[in-house]
């Protein structure tokens, strides 16, 4: 999929109204058919929610775009080329990421956290793993904090890392950092953010960055964290991503190590070397681009994380009638092109023709006896649900789980 100039900018808008998250962004796109249809659907939405709900205007939206290309940034859309597979196969991965730097995010990646108020040896054996793993040919990914996380971007510069922002790309946190980001940038690496350009980050955007972090790799490693550490919860988003979780020993008689201790305790795989990852990693890697956590592995046990997005109750909408509303003016009223979904029938249908072996768009539409315009509404759907996968000539087919 490749996103016109129009459609990455009604993207843009949808999934900077207040009150649409990630998850309320796929459910408004799927129901409608497309962005620019959910973006008419609001006025009504906002009605029958009793909240104001407003996009930001088309010209805002050019704006934080041009703000972004003038830093050397883009922003990529799930489904296209840039966009990272394995993040996409999460629940909640952002709809559109801004994007500084290299398109390596679909090399192999391996996540490198820990804690900001980090010992020597822990800084030591960070510098140890993270130039270990990127000479095994894996990309390091971090948060872009002080201490292990600076530390393991320095280590990986000459083989390749990704750096996840909390803010906006114009505002690196801590502003210390500044350099390095442009290291990374010149370097071959990447600079990834979430949130809008200006946006300073706040205390839940760390959690939120730390979901990123986790799920462009196939593993966490956390080298030192206290209990209740932000490391602690890219670990949590692992595990909840199906994907590996290690974790550095320490002294019992440093907190810096208690969070750490605790993870290896509850079944995280223990690391004292690279190999120790690279031999649960590697395995994973080879079966293929769906991440599969180890058979039989004990799995670290967390506490629900809260959402971090205040998103619209579209449950409630349902609450009552048991179907979602026809929030659209009817065309004939309105003079719109026809928004509304297709029936549950017909996407039964196109689901039960896919398979393993690639198939075009056109002869899944021949098969099932729908329009193309149906056709690609199902894939759109499928392709943000991670359950498809694009192939050369237009054809695609359903991923195995």
């Amino acid at each position: 999929m490749q996103l016109t100039d129009a459609q990455r900018l009604d993207w843009l808008r949808l999934i900077r109204t207040d009150g649409v998250g990630p998850r309320t962004f796929r459910t408004l796109v799927n129901r409608f058919g497309g962005a620019a249809a959910a973006l008419d659907a609001l006025p009504n939405l906002s009605r029958r929610q009793g909240r104001r709900i407003e996009p930001p205007s088309r010209i805002e939206a050019e704006d934080e775009l041009a703000a972004l290309v003038r830093i050397g940034g883009r922003l990529v859309a799930t489904g296209e080329a840039d966009y990272p597979r394995l993040l996409q196969q999460t629940d909640a991965a952002p709809p559109l990421l801004a994007l500084r730097g290299a398109a390596i995010l679909n090399r192999p990646a391996v996540a490198l956290v820990g804690s900001r108020n980090a010992s020597m040896s822990g800084l030591a054996f960070t510098e140890k793993l993270a130039r270990g793993l990127g000479e095994a040919g894996l990309t390091v990914v971090s948060g872009l904090a002080r201490g292990i996380d600076a530390r393991a971007h320095k280590a990986s510069l000459p083989t390749g890392t990704v750096a996840v922002m909390a803010g906006g790309q114009d505002r690196i946190y801590p502003a210390s950092h500044s350099g390095l980001v442009d290291a990374i940038l010149g370097e071959g690496g990447a600079v990834l953010a979430e949130m809008p350009m200006g946006w300073v980050p706040r205390g839940r955007d760390f959690p939120r960055r730390n979901r990123i972090i986790s799920g462009l790799s196939y593993g966490t490693i956390v080298v030192e964290a206290a209990r209740r550490s932000g490391s602690l919860i890219t670990a949590r988003f692992a595990l909840e991503q199906n994907r590996e979780v290690f974790a550095v020993p320490g002294s019992p008689l440093d907190p810096r190590a208690e969070g750490t201790n605790d993870l290896i305790r509850q079944g995280a795989t223990l690391v004292s070397e690279v190999e120790h990852v690279l031999d649960v990693i590697g395995p994973i890697i080879e079966r293929g681009p769906a991440p599969e956590a180890t058979p039989d592995r004990d799995r670290p046990d967390f506490a629900e994380q809260p959402d971090f997005w205040d998103e619209i109750d579209l449950d409630a909408l349902t609450a009552e009638t048991g179907h979602f509303p026809d929030l659209l003016t009817r065309p004939a009223e309105a003079g719109l092109d026809d928004a509304a979904p297709e029936p549950a029938d017909d996407r039964a249908r196109i689901i039960g023709l896919l398979g393993p072996s690639p198939v075009g768009a056109d002869e899944l539409a021949r098969s099932a006896g729908v329009g193309a315009r149906v056709v690609q509404t199902v894939l759109l759907e499928l392709e943000l649900d991670g359950r498809i996968e694009r192939h050369g000539s237009g054809t695609v087919s359903l991923v195995s789980r």
